[in-house]
């Protein structure tokens, strides 16, 4: 009998009591633990960082009784078990009534489940008195989870608190280094990945994971891990979707898998896309569903930007990032919006989607940011627009984008006009699968747009209370028709006028060139 799926589960040991699948990362676990010392792993969210939090702390409590079964079970010392301190920041009451006092009262919680009482005030002086009693029987293990979580949950709403928080934690973090000789185990999780004088400043033994290559698949399913475990699952959806098992593992390929958290590592699940996904039998968002990026989306709409793709860049440059300097590439990839593709002979890093559901879940929300249309209402305009494009039907084509456009609302015109134009349709385009780039750079300028369907290239150009006519001939005199020859296809030079009184396309001409 298949063993039920931990939908939304993150506690270790009600995981394995109630029967739910677990998948095995012991060895992991025991590297690590067999090695005392602090490190440190950044995922996105909803990544399996609370279960692994859960699991080491069962590890550590000897609680033999729950690995059976599991690799680990017959080579761990299950005589040796140490105090554990344990601390959820996705748990504590920060919002509510502030990070010092949640932080206050978790280090109370955890003093008297152990019977201890502290008597030092300010939060670092109580952490390291908690921390000194604990020692009394044995040395002591930290476990902290989301350590970052008051830091980002005021990105894009409040930077002050933000900076703030930070000091706060800092504070805290800053006891481990003076506690080292008492402390047997440390493992810190969170999203993002602040530079070490930026918040674990001290932490000279701290060992970043993030990029490990022995720990890139530590969190999130493998291939032969989902095949492995899902195998019962695995059949039932093919049958139920009446294809072949092959098929329905490609489709997920497509749609779930992508992952890459070092250059040379298997790509990985996320675990909360492919349990929620076995649970319903559908190809939908799952993993996106769980939280919009809304920050993200301001911060990407103030900087102008609406296509993801960056060229390579120096691992250092997405590594970490400091509050008063947000670097979007590093944000977009802690955050698990972009992954690692490659690495270059130079060593720099190709960031892209990682798989089909962020890709679509990601426009979707750009292309509302961009224009306030969201797709669900505009779902009717975007299917005929593909058919028009396929049918390389250009005034139809256009006149749905007049449509559109006509949804849109004022406010969004305003800033950047001529921008606003430019990533509404970018965004449009590529959320219908067509093959779009924006900006092409020639030798002789800059193309706004290049559209490939089956048997004709696009070369798009805009301009703004100007002539449609103006645009194409731009198109010839600089001849950016030259970057689409070696396709072989009929090029096709679209002209398009905005009106910055309308709001809309004014006029367009189009025309083939040969």
């Amino acid at each position: 009998m298949a063993k039920k799926l931990p939908l939304g589960l993150q506690d270790f040991r009600k995981i394995i009591e109630n029967g739910f699948l677990y998948v095995d990362k012991t060895a992991y676990l025991y590297n690590l633990a067999c090695n005392p010392g602090t490190y440190f792993l950044s995922r996105p969210r909803r990544f399996g960082k609370s279960i692994t939090i859960a699991t080491f702390q069962e590890l550590f409590s000897g609680s033999r009784e729950l690995f059976e079964g599991l690799w680990i079970y017959d080579k761990w010392d299950w005589n040796r078990k140490n105090p554990v301190l344990r601390i959820s920041f996705t748990s504590i009451s920060f919002q509510s009534i502030g990070l010092v006092e949640a932080i206050e009262q978790e280090l109370r919680q955890i003093a008297s489940k152990h019977h201890l009482n502290i008597q030092t005030q300010g939060i670092g002086s109580q952490f390291k008195e908690l921390l000194s009693q604990l020692a009394s029987n044995g040395k002591v293990v930290v476990l902290i989870d989301e350590y970052d979580a008051p830091i980002i949950h005021y990105l894009g709403i409040d930077l002050e608190k933000a900076i703030q928080n930070r000091e706060i934690l800092k504070e805290m973090y800053s006891v481990l280094k003076d506690m080292d000789p008492l402390l047997e185990f440390v493992f810190i999780t969170g999203v993002s990945k602040f530079s070490k004088t930026g918040i674990f400043s001290g932490l000279n033994n701290l060992t970043d994971l993030s990029m490990h290559p022995d720990y890139a698949s530590m969190l999130g399913y493998t291939q032969e891990e989902l095949e492995f475990n899902f195998k019962e699952k695995i059949e039932e959806t093919a049958q139920k979707m009446n294809i072949t098992q092959a098929a329905l593992l490609e489709k997920m390929r497509v749609w779930y898998n992508g992952y890459r958290f070092e250059e040379n590592a298997s790509t990985v699940y996320n675990p909360v896309s492919i349990n929620n996904f076995f649970n319903v039998k559908k190809f939908e968002n799952f993993w996106f569903a769980t939280g919009t990026p809304t920050f993200l989306i301001n911060l990407l709409k103030k900087q102008g930007i609406y296509e993801l793709r960056f060229p390579p860049i120096n691992p250092s440059g997405f590594e970490s990032f400091e509050l008063n300097n947000l670097k979007i590439e590093a944000i977009l990839f802690q955050t698990g919006y972009l992954t690692i593709q490659s690495k270059d002979e130079d060593g720099l890093i190709q960031l892209d989607y990682p798989n089909k559901e962020v890709r679509d879940s990601m426009l979707e929300h750009l292309i509302e940011g961009f224009t306030g249309v969201y797709v669900e209402r505009s779902a009717s305009l975007i299917i005929r627009m593909r058919n028009a494009f396929n049918a390389n039907d250009i005034d139809q084509v256009i006149r749905i984008l007049q449509a559109v456009f006509a949804e849109i609302p004022y406010s969004l015109h305003e800033k950047y006009p001529e921008k606003f134009f430019h990533a509404a349709i970018h965004l449009l385009f590529t959320y219908l699968g067509i093959r779009i780039h924006s900006e092409v750079c020639t030798s002789d300028g800059r193309i706004d747009s290049m559209v490939e369907t089956a048997h004709k290239v696009y070369i798009l150009e805009y301009k703004l209370d100007k002539s449609p006519r103006e645009a194409l001939e731009q198109i010839k005199s600089k001849k950016y028709y030259r970057n689409a020859w070696e396709l072989g296809k009929t090029i096709v030079g679209v002209g398009v006028n905005f009106s910055s009184n309308t709001k809309n396309i004014e006029d367009w001409v189009a025309e083939e060139i040969n």
